[in-house]
């Protein structure tokens, strides 16, 4: 009887243990190591090699992104991304003939090409990203189109307060740092732009010891490495590298501006201030953190609320957020407008300490989304931002403590806080544009 009873325990114990196993596993994404190799020509390559993928996923990383627009032509390295898939025919032979999909990526940081399609599709895919990045079609009428494309988005985008509110507080509190800088540009800078501006960019960031490839999914290393070798082996590596420093901006100016929106009766309020880097030992601490101050504010001001952190290579920025901030409150008559009180706004959210719940509840939160974010991603990031070997990234994110993310709200404490406000009342009010300090 005993025996029995032992046995029965045993395996309400064992199922119970491989539940909460299985549950743990689950939540938790594949640590496995890809397989290194680097191309004479510097190209870096990872491969994972994953039996039980239905579709093999490609992505390939260029490690420079808009923060490398020169002055006043914002928007080229933008453009260098969209020009390497001009058109939808790209695309339509990725979801018709690979039964996948092809995006393109651009931000202040990097390109990206992400693919996917078929495990047996894994040479028609490179084949066509080594194409792409190694013989762009760049010339005046390729260039003409995909100019012409991306100028009504930014003219769509520039209809939008919130877009605009966003633009504002950046170069508030950036001015001319890239980072202050419209990462699409805007109508002025872009239709300036020619081909040979993006010939240039290319020449100097579309290089192959300037990338990274990560591919996963059903397909074997020696096949993959071979065909990343001889497609994407041509294709040329940089003469000098360009690193990533600039001259620090200035401390944000005082005051809040205030700019006309495009859009009656809307007031899109914004403040910012300068936060670590995407590399910074204090990087998850603050990704905590964001979530624990995005609450606080949407305690006070409601769901049209947020607050977003914006991480890069070099120090990135909080960014605060009201939709519709006192839009019946504010009144203007002529160039004069009355608005509320602002100093010392963001003390609502930044004197109290963290406290241990709502820090419990953060890190769980962001937990969860880091266990979701895409393993290739994570890897890129690696290279990218250089950071620590992933095992130490992944481990420093789940050490964070409530001392950590404390030290980093002490930080901003200290920052210098830019204020911007896009407002319009009554159209007939705002026949022209406006800024006050």
């Amino acid at each position: 009887m005993r025996i029995k009873n032992y046995f029965k325990n045993f395996t309400v114990l064992a199922f119970f243990l491989f539940t909460f196993n299985s549950f743990t596993f689950a939540q938790t994404p594949n640590l496995t190591a890809p397989r290194e190799q680097k191309l004479l020509n510097g190209l870096k390559l990872l491969v994972w090699a994953n039996p039980g993928a239905e579709k093999v996923s490609v992505k390939l990383r260029i490690h420079s992104g808009s923060a490398f627009d020169p002055l006043a032509k914002e928007g080229v390295m933008t453009l260098l991304s969209e020009i390497l898939f001009p058109n939808e025919v790209a695309r339509e032979y990725f979801e018709q003939d690979l039964g996948g999909s092809l995006d393109v990526v651009s931000n202040y940081d990097y390109i990206q090409i992400n693919a996917t399609g078929g495990n047996d599709k894994i040479l028609e895919i490179l084949q066509a990203l080594a194409g792409a990045v190694s013989t762009p079609q760049i010339d005046k009428d390729t260039t003409a189109k995909v100019r012409t494309a991306n100028l009504e988005k930014i003219k769509e985008l520039e209809k939008n307060p919130a877009y605009l509110a966003d633009v504002a507080v950046a170069k508030r509190l950036f001015g001319s740092y890239p980072y202050g800088r419209p990462k699409f540009g805007t109508t002025e800078t872009v239709s300036k732009l020619d081909f040979a501006d993006i010939l240039l960019a290319k020449q100097k960031f579309l290089t192959a010891d300037n990338a990274t490839l990560a591919v996963s999914g059903n397909v074997k290393f020696d096949f993959v490495y071979r065909a990343a070798r001889r497609l994407f082996g041509g294709w040329e590596k940089a003469d000098k590298k360009i690193p990533a420093t600039f001259t620090q901006p200035d401390a944000p100016k005082t005051g809040m501006p205030v700019f006309v929106s495009p859009v009656e009766k809307t007031s899109e309020f914004r403040f910012a201030l300068r936060g670590p880097a995407r590399n910074d030992k204090d990087i998850y601490a603050s990704q905590i953190l964001e979530r624990i101050l995005q609450n606080r504010l949407q305690m006070r001001e409601g769901k049209q609320a947020f607050v977003r952190q914006n991480t890069h290579f070099l120090p990135g920025f909080f960014v605060f957020g009201v939709s519709q901030w006192f839009v019946d409150s504010i009144k203007k008559e002529g160039n004069q407008i009355s608005l509320p009180v602002t100093d010392g706004y963001q003390e609502n959210f930044l004197k109290d300490p963290v406290k241990q719940e709502e820090f419990d509840k953060a890190k769980a939160e962001f937990l969860s989304a880091l266990n979701q974010t895409d393993i290739l991603d994570f890897w890129l990031d690696v290279d990218t931002f250089k950071l620590a070997p992933f095992k130490t990234e992944w481990q420093n994110a789940q050490n964070v403590s409530i001392a950590d993310s404390q030290r980093v709200l002490e930080k901003l404490q200290k920052e210098a806080v830019a204020y911007i406000l896009v407002f319009s009342g009554k159209k007939s009010d705002d026949a022209t544009s406006t800024s006050k300090e």
